[in-house]
């Protein structure tokens, strides 16, 4: 990879200067000039690199700092490889100045058992430059204790590529606890061609979750950068790569389902597309009635077999049930499903499923056909709330509750590159976590096989 010579970030100028000053004590200096010249002209421009220049045990999430006296800093290159005999791609790095020029610091952590070259250049004010270089190594890994993204959860991963809905949230798993939840949400930087504001939450220690204040607009891109690299996710345990995914933003699908009047529309970029007769969960008991509030299109499946002998239901209770569905949209991981349903004679009239939105063969296809993962389905005036962890209920936490239980406590402007607060940071013990609101009810009520 090419090294990149820094820009200003701006939206990490302000927290740079007490980070640069930190490290340059014991920093890699050097300077220029001629002491015999007396003749007024300007001094000559001093630089100091920090982590010192021969070190050999730097630990990952170490920033790399650069400062200047006499002049200003001009450009700063990192070149990260790794060492002799592995075969790790090299590595770039971005930083940020302060606003006199005088300070530099990385915006992100180092790939472990990577070798480090820093090259900074300044001018003093005559326009002379004067070039220093550190050369240090960083501290490898431990087996064990490698902090990875998880590819393998079901269908629910956003790919690189893929087209979306507006609701779409980019859910990360790990494989590992994270501890340090504010520097793991400092590495991950979101990026739309539409700037709007968003926040992480987590749901307990291992899945973080970006959602932005509104839906996304429609027909944009997305970048999601993951510069785990060198993150100390909790003590001694450091991500290990980078990565990024890029989604698009499809058109602006919004289904709404009303309870009452057994009635679902759809519209599409502003405007009413469809209407249809449904028919919702029956009011025997709590289990049966379908949820209330933002739910959100997960998986589409065909020939899809529906029962309730996954809760232990067995083929001689009166309740039992069995349905193999020609069209099937999953909206919760509690069995919640947008599905044809030809045996119910009650559609657009009476709520009659076991928790499931029941639909004419040929309306469930349409539904089937023209849904994209992430497109939002807003059911009303059931009674019974949506849990936020139930599948991708996020969308039911109000936006001020949903910032508040980021670990940094602060929105990111997807505007531009960056993130509140720091990878470097200190660890911030059990910040951001969340207890699972509704789990178990999500989990314990519904088939997870479907509600029919």
């Amino acid at each position: 990879m090419t090294p990149r010579s820094v820009l200003p970030s701006p939206r990490r100028l302000a927290a740079l200067g007490a980070a640069a000053v930190v490290l340059a004590a014991t920093a890699c200096t050097s300077g220029g000039g001629d002491e015999g010249d007396l003749t007024g002209s300007a001094e000559a421009a001093e630089l100091a690199i920090a982590p010192e220049d021969g070190a050999e045990t730097v630990a990952p999430d170490a920033p790399i700092t650069v400062s200047a006296e006499n002049g200003e800093i001009t450009d700063v290159v990192v070149e990260q490889a790794a060492p002799e005999g592995e075969s790790k791609a090299d590595t770039s790095m971005t930083g940020s100045l302060n606003k006199e020029k005088s300070e530099w610091s990385s915006d992100w952590t180092l790939t472990p058992g990577t070798d480090v070259t820093v090259t900074a250049v300044a001018e003093n004010a005559d326009g002379e430059e004067t070039e220093a270089v550190s050369r240090f190594t960083v501290e490898p890994s431990v087996e064990g204790q490698r902090l990875e993204v998880k590819t393998d959860t079901r269908e629910r991963q956003l790919l690189d590529g893929q087209t979306v809905g507006v609701g779409m949230p980019v859910v990360i798993d790990f494989d590992m606890p994270v501890e340090n939840k504010d520097r793991v949400e400092a590495a991950m930087d979101v990026v739309s061609e539409k700037p709007t504001e968003g926040a992480w939450n987590w749901f307990g220690d291992k899945r973080a979750v970006f959602r932005p204040k509104e839906y996304w607009e429609p027909h944009q891109k997305v970048t999601v950068d993951l510069n785990l690299a060198g993150v100390q996710a909790s003590d001694g345990v450091y991500g290990v790569e980078n990565s990024s995914i890029e989604f698009e933003v499809g058109r602006e699908q919004l289904v709404e389902i009303d309870n009452d009047e057994h009635h679902m529309t759809v519209e599409r970029d502003g405007e009413k597309l469809k209407e249809f007769p449904v028919s919702l969960g029956q009011n025997t008991q709590h289990s049966y009635i379908t949820r209330s509030g933002v739910h959100l299109v997960m998986e589409k499946h065909t020939n899809y077999r529906m029962s309730n002998d996954t809760l232990g239901v067995s083929k001689d209770d009166p309740n039992y049930y069995e349905e193999v569905v020609d069209f099937a949209v999953r909206i919760s991981d509690s069995g919640e499903f947008l599905h044809s349903a030809p045996w119910n004679g009650m559609l657009g009239e009476a709520n009659t499923s076991h928790g499931c939105v029941n639909m004419a063969v040929s309306d469930s296809q349409w539904i089937y056909d023209e849904s994209l993962p992430g497109d939002p389905v807003d059911i009303v005036n059931s009674g019974r709330e949506m849990e936020v962890d139930n599948g991708w209920g996020f969308w039911v936490r109000d936006w001020d509750t949903w910032l508040e239980k980021s670990a940094t406590g602060e929105p990111t402007d997807t505007g531009s590159s960056g993130t509140p607060g720091s990878p470097h940071g200190e660890p911030h013990k059990g910040g951001g976590k969340d207890e699972g609101d509704g789990a178990e009810e999500a989990s314990g009520q519904d088939s997870d096989e479907g509600g029919a």
